[in-house]
């Protein structure tokens, strides 16, 4: 059995499938295909998330205890919710350079400590990348956000541009990515300063993985921007998902079964309640039942305010509420895009920010649904639009065909499968390699 390390940013929409791939690894039987299953897994994270790893089944080791005050990711947290386009994407620059800090300088000595053998790194956290080839240690990338192909016929993750296959087109995509790795410096100085003190090679790009053995995405092809150089190592797997210990309560008597719509921002966008104003009145009229998540912090004066009676909740349990709707409202974020998608509900997508405007490209160019940028959002428009994707079939065969090209890519046990594939076979090379 290997005992693995887990890396990534510490957000909701990061940690929750890393969870999912972790109780699968430590399954005791991964059934017929899998059955070396039981492995050992530790996510080692700030402090602040204690609790909310442990609450997942899953073992934790705190790194960062003298960088972060306890408390300070919730304060980071509401300051990024109330952020959006440029602005949150800076503020996330200078948030990143810190974590990118804390993980080279902790994370080393903190696996050496735990006993851990291979690492599972999120792909938006390249100092996990550093850290496994400082220590020599097996790794693969996780992209839990959406698969980054820095390759020049694919438009950036963040932009909202569709496929072209045209010169124009890939100029403006690699132009696109020398701005980002400028913009972001910050980070990438950071990173090379351990890097170069480890005698590693430099990263002159951000979000360009060195795996070598395996590359997992939670998208299905289908819901992907064609990419002719994909490396035999990459694989699309589908959605990272499995039965969490932690249950939410969620009032299903209260449904009326009525086509349900469910409308979410995720965890850090759900305090911009003019959206969901926006929303609950251009869904106020229709033949429809309208359900909202707001979070743990609901005002109930603000509650009141939103029009018609949209039943809203502090949390849902995602998957089972999607699993009886017709749409879904989301501000893009890959996992209720793909929680939405392996139901096949289509989606109105309504982009704030990080690679949401690329998720909403890729609802628009697989006809999964349609995309209203945060700038022309009206109550008409999204009212005419929510009339639309509820009526026509366009929609939903499109959402049903993409839920079959995500349920046959294998999920969470085949990703399990590739990790545990992917490890057996390089710590036997280097086992032998020692005993020569």
């Amino acid at each position: 059995m290997t005992h693995f390390g887990v890396i990534c940013p510490p957000f909701s929409g990061h940690l929750n499938p890393m969870a999912a791939l972790g109780r699968e690894l430590r399954s005791p039987s991964g059934g017929r295909s899998a059955p070396s299953r039981g492995h050992r897994v530790t996510f080692l994270q700030i402090p602040d998330l204690e609790q909310n790893v442990l609450s997942e089944g899953l073992n934790f080791y705190p790194i960062g205890q003298s960088t972060y005050r306890p408390g300070e990711l919730a304060e980071i947290l509401a300051q990024l919710g109330q952020l959006s386009g440029i602005e949150a994407l800076r503020y996330s620059v200078k948030f990143c350079q810190r974590i990118t800090a804390m993980i080279c300088q902790y994370a080393p000595a903190a696996i050496e400590a735990a006993g851990i053998e291979a690492l599972l790194v999120d792909q938006m956290e390249p100092a996990g990348e550093a850290v496994a080839e400082l220590l020599n240690m097996p790794f693969i990338c996780v992209c839990n956000a959406q698969a980054i192909h820095r390759s020049a016929d694919v438009p950036p993750f963040f932009t909202p541009w569709s496929y072209q296959n045209t010169w124009w087109a890939r100029l403006r995509n690699q132009a696109t990515y020398y701005i980002l790795d400028r913009s972001s410096q910050p980070i990438l100085q950071v990173l090379n300063e351990y890097r170069q003190k480890w005698k590693l090679p430099v990263n002159r790009r951000l979000y360009a993985s060195r795996s070598r053995l395996a590359q997992i995405s939670q998208q299905s092809a289908a819901f992907d921007f064609p990419c002719a150089n994909l490396p035999k190592h990459f694989h699309y797997t589908g959605p990272l998902r499995n039965t969490s210990p932690r249950q939410v309560a969620f009032p299903f008597e209260q449904l009326t079964g009525q086509p349900l719509i469910y409308a979410s921002l995720g965890s850090m966008q759900n305090t911009k309640l003019e959206i969901f104003e926006c929303i609950a009145a251009a869904c106020q009229g229709l033949d429809v039942q309208l359900v909202i998540p707001l979070g743990s912090k609901i005002n109930p004066e603000a509650v009141q305010r939103l029009p018609g009676s949209p039943l809203v909740v502090e949390y849902a349990p995602q998957v089972e509420v999607i699993a009886k709707a017709s749409l879904t409202i989301t501000h893009g974020g890959l996992n209720t895009v793909l929680d939405s998608l392996s139901h096949g509900v289509p989606l109105i997508a309504i982009p704030i920010t990080y690679e949401q405007p690329g998720n909403a490209a890729r609802i628009k160019w697989t006809g999964t649904g349609e995309v209203i940028p945060l700038s022309s959002l009206s109550i008409p428009r999204l009212r005419a639009t929510i009339e639309q994707v509820l009526t026509e079939d366009f929609y939903l065969n499109n959402a049903l065909r993409v839920k079959r090209s995500l349920h046959s890519a294998g999920g969470v046990k085949r990703a399990a499968d590739i990790v545990e594939q992917s490890i057996k076979q390089e710590l036997a090379v280097s086992n032998l390699a020692v005993a020569r």
